[in-house]
C-alpha cells in the first residue's frame, strides 16, 4: 500500500514494538502531526504542554517499563526544548529515540527561519546516533539504527526529519551499490561474564566476612537474584537513589539509600566492610564508598565503561545483573557466622527509630519528614513513586519503605528539577491500573508541576484506576540548595535567590477538575493521605512545611560543622534553623525520649 515518509516512519517505529509517544506538533513536524491522526491507535500519542515534559516522559518511560521511549519535537525551538530530558536519559544511560523535525531540504543552510543546526545540536546527547534523512528510501535505515542502538547501547538517538522529506512518497531502498536494507528485532544478548571471571569473583566474595553490597538500577529486575548472594555471603545491601526499588526494605539487612541523602546504616556499612561487591550502579559519590585498599572489590555492570569507576576493583564482570548472579550462586559458600548481620540489623533497628523520632518532631508549621512518614505505611501495593530534585528527594530516599513489586525512580545522574511530575504522568500512561505518587517541593512544581497537570487533567478519564497524587511540600523556599549553601558555603539563605512565591497548588487542582487537598496540621497528614488515595481523581496534595527543618546528612564532618558555625553571622533565620537543627541531632542520639 502506498504510504508517505510520515506514515512509514510510525508504521516502523510500531514494528519495533514502540507503540507510545509523547510530543508537541509544529510546522516541522505537520506531515508526522497528520499521519498520527490518520494512524489511529497503532500509536498512542500524549500531548504535553512542553517539549521537555515529552522528553522527560520517554526517559521515565524507559525506566519503569525496560522498553525504548519515544518523543518528538518540531524544528528550532522545538528541538532545543527536548534537550533536558533526554540528558536525563543519556545520563542515567535509558534508550530513548527523539525524532525531530527540520525545515525543508532546499532552504537548510540559508538561515530560514527556525533554521537551527541540528547534527550539531544533538551531537553530545545523541553522541551514540544522530541522522538527517534526505531521501525516502533512507529512512528505513535511519529508523532502525536509532531504534537499535538507543536499545543495545541504552542511550539516546535521534533522527532528524525536513518537513519536505515527511510528505514525499516513501520508497524502499533499491538492490544497489550505496544503499542498505536493514531490519527490526531486539537481539539476544550474551549477558554472562566467561566462567574464569565468576571464579575469580567469587573467590574475593567467600573470603570476606564484612561483606557489603551495592545495587542500582541495573539491578531493578534481578531483587531474587541479590537476595540469594547476599545470604550466600551473610552481606549487607545498600541501594543508590535509583535502585531504591531494588531490594524491598522489610528485610533486616537492607540499610536503606547510600550517599548525601542516604542513611546512617548506609554508611556504617560501607565503611565497615571488608569486600565490597558493587552490582548496576554508577554510584557518584566516592567518598561513601569504603576507603580504596580496605575493601577487596567485585563489580558487576552490563556497561564496561563503568566497571571500576568509583573503585578500584579486584574483579570486573560485564554481564546482566540477574543472569550473572544467577550463574555466581553456586560458586559461593554459605556463610554461618551471623555477627556482621546481627549488627546490621541492630543498627537498622536503631535508625528506624531515629526517623520515626524526626518525623514526629514539631516544627512550624508541618515538619516535612512527618508527610512522607504517615505516607510509607498507605503505599498500596504496586505503588509507583517519583521524586524531584531538592529537599523532597531527601525524605523519599530515606523515609518511604520500599516493598516487593513497586517501582520508584527521579532524576539521577542529572537531577534536574522540575522531572518528577513527568515521570510521574508516564508511569500511569505505562501503568494506568497502579497507583502513581509524585513528591514534589514548591520549586520543581512552579517549574514544570504546573504545566503537567493541565496534562494530567487532559488524559486522567481514561485510566481505570484515577490514583494520581502529586504531593506538593510548600515552603516557599528552594530549600535543598539553601541548606546546601549553608552547610557547604558556610553563608546563611541568600533570600534574593532562594524565596520564592506562595502559589495555592491545591485550589489549582480544583480550578482544572481535579481534586486538591491543603494540610497545615500535622495531626491531619495521615487524615489527608487517605483522602487522596481514595479520591476519584488525580490530586494534588498541599502541605504547608517549614523550611528550615535541617535534611542531615549520614555523616557530618568537621568541615560540614565549620560551616554551620561560620553561617549563623549570616543567617536571616536563624532562630528557626538552631531550633529544628538542634531537635534532629536530639532525636538521632535519643530518639526513643525526643
Amino acid at each position: 500500500m502506498s504510504m508517505n515518509v510520515s506514515e512509514f516512519v510510525w508504521r516502523r517505529l510500531n514494528e519495533w514494538g514502540l507503540t507510545r509517544v509523547y510530543g508537541y506538533p509544529g510546522d516541522g513536524v505537520g506531515g508526522l502531526d497528520v499521519a498520527l491522526e490518520r494512524g489511529g491507535n497503532a500509536m498512542e500519542y500524549v500531548q504535553v504542554r512542553h517539549e521537555e515534559m515529552a522528553a522527560f516522559m520517554a526517559s521515565a518511560h524507559a525506566k519503569f517499563t525496560g522498553g525504548v521511549g519515544l518523543c518528538y519535537a518540531t524544528s528550532g525551538p522545538g528541538a532545543i526544548h527536548l534537550l533536558n530530558g533526554l540528558y536525563d536519559a543519556k545520563m542515567d544511560h535509558v534508550p530513548v529515540v527523539a525524532i525531530v523535525g527540520q525545515q525543508a531540504r532546499a532552504s537548510i543552510g540559508s538561515s530560514f527561519q527556525q533554521e537551527v543546526d541540528l547534527q550539531t545540536l544533538f551531537k553530545d546527547v545523541a553522541s551514540e546516533y544522530v541522522a538527517t534523512g534526505t531521501i525516502p528510501s533512507q529512512v528505513r535505515t535511519i529508523i532502525d539504527r536509532a531504534v537499535r542502538i538507543a536499545q543495545a547501547k541504552r542511550s539516546v538517538t535521534c533522527v532528524i526529519l525536513p518537513n519536505d522529506l515527511q510528505l514525499m512518497k516513501y520508497e524502499e531502498a533499491p538492490t544497489a551499490h550505496g544503499y542498505t536494507h536493514t531490519g527490526v528485532g531486539f537481539p539476544l544478548l550474551s549477558k554472562v561474564p566467561e566462567e574464569a571471571g565468576l571464579r575469580a569473583a567469587a573467590e574475593v566474595l567467600n573470603a570476606g566476612e564484612k561483606v557489603a553490597i551495592l545495587v542500582g538500577a541495573g539491578a531493578l529486575e534481578a531483587t531474587d537474584e541479590v537476595i540469594a548472594v547476599a545470604d550466600k555471603l551473610g552481606a549487607g545491601a545498600a541501594k543508590a537513589l535509583l535502585g531504591k526499588a531494588a531490594l524491598p526494605d522489610d528485610l533486616t539487612w537492607v540499610t536503606g539509600s547510600l550517599g548525601l541523602l542516604g542513611t546512617k546504616p548506609s554508611w556504617d556499612l560501607m565503611k565497615g566492610c571488608d569486600t565490597f561487591l558493587m552490582v548496576g550502579s554508577a554510584f557518584p559519590y566516592s567518598e561513601f564508598l569504603p576507603k580504596p585498599g580496605h575493601a577487596r572489590g567485585v563489580q558487576i555492570d552490563i556497561n564496561g565503561a563503568n566497571l571500576s569507576l568509583r573503585y578500584p576493583m579486584e574483579v570486573n564482570l560485564i554481564g546482566d545483573a540477574a543472569a550473572t548472579l544467577d550463574a555466581l550462586v553456586p560458586m559461593l559458600n554459605q556463610k554461618t557466622d551471623t555477627e556482621w548481620r546481627d549488627k546490621i540489623a541492630e543498627s537498622l533497628k536503631d535508625w528506624w527509630k531515629v526517623l520515626q523520632a524526626r518525623a514526629m518532631s514539631s516544627a512550624d508549621p508541618i515538619n516535612p519528614q512527618r508527610v512522607f512518614w504517615e505516607l510509607s505505611s498507605r503505599l498500596p501495593d504496586n505503588a509507583i513513586i517519583t521524586a524531584d530534585s531538592g529537599s523532597a528527594a531527601n525524605w523519599f530516599a530515606r523515609d518511604l519503605k520500599m516493598r516487593r513489586g513497586m517501582k520508584a525512580s527521579l532524576s539521577g545522574g542529572l537531577a534536574s528539577l522540575g522531572a518528577g511530575t513527568p515521570y510521574a504522568m508516564a508511569a500511569k500512561m505505562a501503568f494506568p491500573d497502579r497507583t502513581v505518587i509524585a513528591c514534589m517541593g514548591d520549586g520543581a512544581m512552579q517549574m514544570n508541576g504546573i504545566n503537567v497537570m493541565i496534562t494530567i487533567g487532559k488524559y486522567w478519564k481514561q485510566w481505570p484506576n484515577p490514583t494520581l497524587i502529586v504531593l506538593v511540600l510548600n515552603n516557599r523556599d528552594l530549600n535543598q540548595v539553601t541548606w546546601e549553601e549553608r552547610i557547604q558555603l558556610g553563608d546563611g539563605k541568600t533570600e534574593s535567590t532562594q524565596s520564592i512565591p506562595d502559589f495555592p497548588y491545591a485550589k489549582y487542582a480544583e480550578m482544572i477538575g481535579l481534586k486538591g487537598i491543603f494540610v497545615d496540621d500535622p495531626n491531619k497528614i495521615g487524615a489527608a493521605w487517605d483522602e487522596a488515595l481514595s479520591a476519584d481523581r488525580p490530586v494534588i496534595l498541599e502541605a504547608y512545611t517549614d523550611p528550615n527543618v535541617p535534611p542531615l546528612p549520614p555523616h557530618i564532618t568537621l568541615k560540614d560543622a565549620e560551616h554551620f558555625m561560620t553561617m549563623m553571622s549570616t543567617e536571616p533565620e536563624l532562630g528557626s534553623v538552631l531550633k529544628n537543627s538542634v531537635k534532629e541531632v536530639l532525636e538521632t542520639v535519643l530518639p526513643h525520649r525526643g
